[in-house]
């Protein structure tokens, strides 16, 4: 089975790892220009359990809620870098707003977002909807402190303060 897998797989996959005795952990996002808060987040994600799989918005989801320049690096590009990283083991790909039907049919042990993001509906932070189904079979939600200063939207910025005035380079 190559790292890159099918959606369909994904209930398979976490069934055969549980009864292995195998802890699964799982998170998403759009990983369009992978830089080190990226590593580092998937790294401290993937010591959370054995497996690490990775949801990957597609190109069409990505360009829907991030905005019509995006993505930068088209999504089999971003599959092929995110599978060449140690701390992941698959990435899948996908084109809802959500990551809710791919935690329902994984059932990871741990599900992990940024720190950005809330654990529970009252909490400060982006709303994150995967929880309620995560808690309803038992499984853990996860934040992981984002790293200040390294985000794709970070890196776009200064590369549009360093190289851009007025449409030419400066």
């Amino acid at each position: 089975m190559g790292k890159v897998i099918a959606l369909e797989v994904l209930s398979g996959l976490g069934a055969e790892a549980r009864a292995a005795g195998r802890r699964v952990v799982f998170t998403n996002g759009h990983f369009d220009l992978l830089h080190v808060g990226h590593l580092r987040y998937l790294r401290a994600a993937r010591a959370l359990g054995d497996l690490l799989v990775v949801g990957l918005n597609d190109d069409a989801c990505t360009r829907r809620l991030k905005g019509p320049q995006r993505p930068i690096v088209p999504q089999d590009e971003r599959a092929e870098l995110l599978t060449a990283l140690e701390p992941v083991d698959r990435v899948v790909l996908f084109g809802t707003d959500t990551a809710t039907e791919l935690v329902a049919a994984l059932r990871p042990a741990i599900y992990v977002k940024g720190g950005d993001y809330a654990a529970a509906p009252d909490a400060p932070g982006k709303p994150l909807p995967e929880a309620a189904v995560v808690r309803g079979y038992g499984g853990e939600v996860a934040l992981i402190p984002l790293v200040p200063g390294r985000s794709s939207s970070d890196i776009v910025a200064r590369v549009m303060a360093r190289y851009c005035a007025g449409g030419r380079e400066v």
